[in-house]
C-alpha cells in the first residue's frame, strides 16, 4: 500500500500547525517555505483538510489555518481517509458502501470467494489499527525531540 504525497504533505502541513499550538495561525506559504514545499498543492490539501473538519482557517493580514481540534484528538486514519480517501492493500478491493471491503471481480457474485480476501484484508486491518493508534500530538513530540546521536561505531581489526 503506498500512499501519494497529498497524505504525506498533509501530514506534514498537521505537524507544522502542531508544533505552532493554537495561538496563531499559519499562512500556507509560511509552511510552504519552512517544509520545501508547493504552495499551489498545499492549498488543494489544507482545503480537504479543512474539509474533513482537522482544521480552521481565517482570512485577513494575520490569517492562515490552526488545528481544528486538540493534537491529541487528531488520529492519522482521520487525516488518511480525508486525503486518501478508503485504505484499499490492492486495487481490486472496494468499498460496497456497508464499510465494508470486498473484491471487485466478486462483486456481483454473492457466492464467491477472493482466496487472497482474507490475507489483504488482515494488511487493510494492520495499517487502519496503526493509523489509528497514531495521533498528531505523537508526531508533534517526536518532531520536536533533539536529533539523536548515532551510536558509535568500532571497528574489528
Amino acid at each position: 500500500m503506498i500512499f501519494t504525497t497529498k497524505a504525506e504533505y498533509g501530514v506534514r502541513v498537521l505537524i507544522a500547525l502542531g508544533r505552532r499550538g493554537a495561538e496563531s495561525p499559519v499562512s500556507l506559504k509560511a509552511i510552504s517555505e519552512l517544509e520545501g514545499l508547493p504552495l499551489a498543492y498545499l492549498e488543494r490539501i489544507a482545503a480537504l483538510l479543512k474539509k474533513a473538519g482537522l482544521v480552521k482557517s481565517t482570512r485577513g493580514a494575520h490569517g492562515g489555518y490552526v488545528l481544528a481540534k486538540p493534537a491529541s484528538e487528531i488520529t492519522m486514519d482521520a487525516v488518511v481517509l480525508a486525503l486518501e480517501g478508503a485504505i484499499a492493500p490492492m486495487d481490486c478491493f472496494v468499498d460496497d458502501r456497508d464499510n465494508r471491503v470486498c473484491c471487485e471481480r466478486h462483486a456481483h457474485d454473492d457466492q464467491a470467494n477472493c482466496a487472497t480476501k482474507l490475507l489483504w484484508t488482515r494488511v487493510q486491518l494492520g495499517v487502519i489499527k496503526s493509523l489509528q493508534r497514531t495521533t498528531l500530538a505523537e508526531l508533534v513530540e517526536f518532531a520536536e525531540r533533539p536529533p539523536s546521536v548515532p551510536p558509535a561505531v568500532t571497528t574489528v581489526n
